[in-house]
């Protein structure tokens, strides 16, 4: 029988200011656990953790261009091994906001960047191996969210889903990926701003 235990997955801090020459501070923290029955001899154990920080300037009432970065790690431990995988990924991000109503306002990112992934895999069985692949690239990808101005400046941040489009170029092309993700509809976070 699977466990899944999900610790600060929509932990979302943000800072902004909606006017113009303010400084935005936001980023999203995630944990996750899950453990499998040992005797299924499939994947024990499985733990992520991933942190994706954005710092930017609001140069007028609807724009803001800023710095954003993403650093995630799992792993997986088998009966036999384990398997690790590192992400990491730097870049900017221009943001349009446009206020829709009283208490709504619609927001959407456009990000840009580089970015680096290992994964590394150890079988300590009968023939024991490691094996590593890096791999780095480039994404670019747009995502849209919606904003319900909740009191006193404190908000709500909708996130129905992005669309991007990434490559990793390894060391090895045979390796190489390029990949186009469409997203809407199939995932879903709230997040937690304030304005000063």
């Amino acid at each position: 029988m699977k466990k899944s235990l999900l610790i600060l997955a929509l932990a979302v801090f943000s800072f902004a200011n909606a006017q113009k020459g303010a400084v935005l501070v936001l980023g999203n923290v995630g944990y996750s656990s899950q453990k499998s029955d040992v005797s299924m001899g499939i994947s024990p154990t499985q733990k992520s953790f991933n942190f994706s920080p954005k710092v930017g300037y609001q140069y007028n009432d609807n724009w803001t261009v800023g710095v954003e970065s993403y650093i995630s790690n799992s792993k997986q431990t088998y009966t036999s091994g384990e398997y690790k995988n590192n992400n990491f990924s730097v870049g900017g991000f221009l943001r349009y906001s446009k206020p829709i109503g009283g208490i709504f306002s619609a927001y959407a990112d456009l990000g840009a960047g580089y970015h680096n992934v290992k994964q590394t895999q150890y079988n300590g069985g009968i023939n024991p191996y490691l094996s590593t692949l890096n791999g780095n690239g480039f994404y670019v990808g747009v995502t849209p969210a919606l904003l319900l101005n909740i009191n006193k400046g404190f908000g709500l941040n909708f996130n129905l889903g992005s669309i991007g489009y990434s490559t990793l170029n390894y060391s090895n092309p045979a390796n190489d990926t390029q990949n186009f993700n469409f997203s809407f509809g199939q995932t879903f976070s709230i997040g937690i701003s304030k304005n000063f």
